[in-house]
């Protein structure tokens, strides 16, 4: 009888190991062999659980696409609701800690450079895609007509996307980080007000 806990547990193993060949070795040269032997495991448990190295990749991404949802809902569920800590929430989800380590982000370029030419990548990162660009627009109509939190929203999610490649790219990526995520709420609380929102005089 299998002991309860112990599938999850390899496979959160596995899914750990892909992210460390990948920030390694690049998503090219990471094979079924080098995950295996980070994780401690034979190769065949890898088609067992996951049907093969795609799936065992995909799922990797759907583990970091995981853990930004679960960072949004825990700032989320700290705040007062209003448009403007939705709009933090979401920026500091996207630049926490684990966002700017050296895995998540060499593993998240990998993903990227990838998507052009894996079907299952693709996806993935246009639900990532359209998951954020939601969040935003969300908030945003909180505050500002219909076409106006469009516009913002695409703005914004341009901006955190654009701040955080540039950031993962820098000789100083953790300066870069906390610069970028302080310029995308500047933005962000600019659109919401008044004398500043560049969108507020914006028809539907």
């Amino acid at each position: 009888m299998p002991i309860v806990g112990v599938k999850d547990t390899r496979k959160q193993q596995l899914i750990q190991a892909t992210l460390e060949s990948i920030a390694e070795l690049g998503l090219q040269n990471t094979t079924i062999v080098t995950i295996s032997r980070r994780a401690g495991m034979s190769s065949g448990i890898i088609s067992h659980y996951f049907g093969g190295k795609q799936g065992l990749i995909e799922a990797a991404l759907r583990h970091l696409l995981e853990q930004l949802g679960q960072d949004f809902r825990a700032r989320i569920k700290g705040s007062d609701g209003s448009p403007e800590q939705r709009l933090a929430s979401i920026i500091e989800a996207n630049f926490t800690d684990f966002q700017r380590s050296d895995l998540a982000a060499r593993t998240w370029l990998s993903f990227w450079a990838r998507s052009m030419h894996e079907p299952g990548l693709k996806r993935l990162q246009q639900i990532n895609n359209a998951r954020l660009y939601s969040n935003l627009r969300y908030a945003f109509a909180l505050r500002l007509p219909k076409h106006a939190a469009t516009e913002a929203a695409r703005q914004t999610a341009a901006l955190i996307d654009g701040f955080w490649l540039r950031s993962a790219l820098s000789l100083d990526p953790q300066e870069s980080f906390a610069a970028g995520e302080r310029l995308c709420k500047q933005f962000a609380l600019r659109c919401l007000q008044p004398t500043t929102s560049p969108y507020l005089n914006a028809t539907d």
